[in-house]
């Protein structure tokens, strides 16, 4: 998947929510701590980790929209750091255990945020892409969804969110 025009509409997306909030301040850890939440929730609505109950995951649509999150933060980073130029989603980590894929996951961004190289930021790509996979998430669905929530987060910022 080209990653091209996700970073367009999120870089104006940051520009956005910084010239209207008057945010001079570097928000690099901000972003990253709000990735590493984002993680959290989606890992949340999967309970996945959650041995001890017998409910099963949030719906679908629910879990796409947790994700898409994500994807805005680690955009957003990819962003701050001049890593933009990523240009395709590199290849899925293989596995199938979801909280395997979360505690990867979690261990690639905090290693990314003491080394802003492309390897470590490619690096969560792959993760992000095994925990799309485990999902079911096809790209197309992840584009959708970003669309989508992209454009809520516009209307969020009008209106005060």
């Amino acid at each position: 998947m080209n990653l091209h025009q996700l970073f367009e509409m999120q870089e104006e997306l940051d520009r956005y929510i910084q010239t209207n909030r008057g945010i001079e301040e570097d928000v690099f850890q901000k972003k990253g701590l709000a990735l590493l939440i984002e993680l959290a929730e989606l890992a949340n609505e999967t309970r996945c980790f959650k041995f001890w109950s017998t409910k099963g995951p949030s719906d679908r649509e629910v879990l796409l929209e947790e994700y898409v999150d994500s994807i805005h933060f680690l955009l957003s980073l990819g962003i701050e750091k001049n890593l933009s130029t990523l240009e395709t989603w590199p290849d899925a980590v293989k596995h199938a255990d979801l909280t395997e894929l979360f505690i990867g996951t979690q261990e690639k961004i905090l290693k990314f945020m003491d080394n802003h190289s492309m390897f470590t930021y490619q690096e969560i790509w792959s993760w992000y892409g095994g925990i799309a996979s485990a999902l079911g998430f096809s790209y197309e669905d992840v584009l959708e969804a970003y669309f989508a929530k992209n454009q809520e987060n516009y209307r969020r910022q009008k209106e005060g969110y």
